[in-house]
């Protein structure tokens, strides 16, 4: 449910020295980056859409996830919606510049009508962009177009997949482009491999084949490379983090590895915390290595809590997604989220979405359930959108740092280094696959 647009959560803390001098240093630097950005994008092309997610805890901003296949369009201001359009048209064109008709693979499930009201926004704004837009499905028992009511009212109607040689196509449609909006987390259909038609984002940074602990080694590259050039510390804006091999909770196999990394990252951030005279206690999220949906996901406060893990806690971390298996955790430094909203001071998190190399709206994840150092990606969560059009894409300097104007700004910075991660790592898998 969306809740009214001029919503502006509060930063319920007190120690917010870090983030204001992160904000007043951006924003008298904000040509500068803006200038690295542009010659950052000249060299690796964006992904063509994504969305990350933030944490705000006043001493520290940083990105906890970033999702090469974003399902909350329907969560977007609608009155901002122009952006969006502008936008994806934009980076379409990058990659095909003479596309016209596209293509878009939803996931294969039909009951989340909420999904689908993110399909049919992200449809919308697609053709709205001058595109002519189908939906292609993988469900292979669909043999004909089935239409999925949306509680708003509205329909969308997905299509079976026909494949010829290395083309794909509807009953009457061939696309210059197909979208993937599916993060393949049980893997890359034979449909959808070695396929002529152009298809983007890669299916192999579906979540079957990427991981987590993989971009933020390349987020870790990018935000070293920026802090040099604006002189920050990049602990300000990047998760410290670790991950180990093979492990499998329910028969208890790799917890050895998993302990002590949490010790030795524990230390590391202790450390930071020291150095900046931070009055509050670490703590580390443990996640699945792939997969998204705020699945196997954990706060641990204390190491002690992973060696005494329970039966119900072990069954929990042991599968994500479409009940695929756990095998590799990232060790994620926890960041706090110290922002809130309404009279209950509801815990929230700002997510933003790109498309390519522009910020174009964003939203706050809000739980009344949920604590300032668990996931806020759980059931009972609710969005409350934000209006980024303007907000974010132009900051002022005479304005207060902490003006909602020049907060999104700073968010949108750090969302667009996540990007560039992202599109490092693109390039680097499709160096691989040559």
């Amino acid at each position: 449910m969306l809740a009214n647009s001029l919503i502006i959560p509060q930063l319920n803390t007190t120690f917010v020295e870090p983030l204001r001098f992160l904000e007043r240093h951006f924003l008298s630097r904000h040509r500068m980056i803006d200038e690295w950005f542009h010659q950052q994008w000249q060299l690796t092309t964006p992904p063509v859409y994504g969305s990350v997610d933030l944490r705000n805890a006043g001493f520290k901003l940083a990105p906890i996830d970033m999702n090469l296949f974003p399902a909350g369009f329907n969560n977007l201001n609608p009155d901002f919606l122009s952006l969006a359009i502008k936008s994806a048209a934009k980076v379409i064109h990058q990659f095909i510049p003479e596309a016209k008709r596209i293509m878009i693979i939803p996931e294969s499930h039909t009951r989340n009508l909420l999904y689908w009201e993110n399909v049919h926004i992200l449809q919308t704004i697609l053709t709205q962009a001058q595109f002519e837009v189908r939906l292609g499905t993988l469900i292979e028992d669909i043999k004909t177009p089935m239409d999925i009511v949306l509680p708003s009212g509205k329909k969308v109607v997905i299509e079976p997949l026909r494949r010829q040689q290395d083309e794909l196509h509807l009953a009457d449609f061939t696309p210059d482009l197909i979208l993937l909006n599916n993060d393949l987390s049980e893997g890359i259909p034979d449909i959808l491999r070695h396929l002529k038609t152009p298809l983007i984002p890669p299916a192999e940074l579906g979540w079957s084949q990427r991981l987590k602990s993989e971009h933020f080694q390349y987020y870790a590259g990018v935000v070293e490379e920026f802090a040099k050039k604006v002189d920050i510390d990049p602990w300000l804006i990047a998760p410290l983090f670790r991950h180990c091999g093979r492990i499998d909770f329910m028969q208890q196999e790799g917890m050895e590895c998993l302990v002590i990394n949490a010790e030795k990252l524990f230390a590391e951030i202790k450390a930071k915390y020291a150095e900046y005279n931070i009055p509050h206690q670490p703590f580390l999220i443990v996640k699945a290595d792939a997969g998204t949906y705020g699945m196997a996901v954990m706060t641990v406060r204390n190491v002690e809590e992973l060696k005494s893990m329970n039966r119900k806690q072990r069954t929990r971390m042991s599968m994500t997604k479409g009940g695929q298996p756990v095998h590799r955790v990232i060790i994620q430094e926890g960041v706090y989220t110290f922002e809130t909203i309404g009279p209950e001071q509801a815990v929230a998190e700002p997510v933003v979405y790109l498309w390519g190399e522009c910020v174009v709206g964003g939203f706050y994840r809000v739980h009344k359930e949920r604590g300032v150092d668990e996931n806020l990606n759980a059931p009972g969560m609710h969005f409350e959108p934000l209006a980024f059009s303007q907000t974010c894409n132009d900051p002022n300097e005479e304005m207060d740092p902490d003006a909602c104007q020049n907060r999104f700004y700073t968010y949108g910075v750090v969302a667009q280094l996540s990007m560039l991660a992202a599109a490092r790592e693109i390039n680097e898998q499709a160096k691989k696959s040559i």
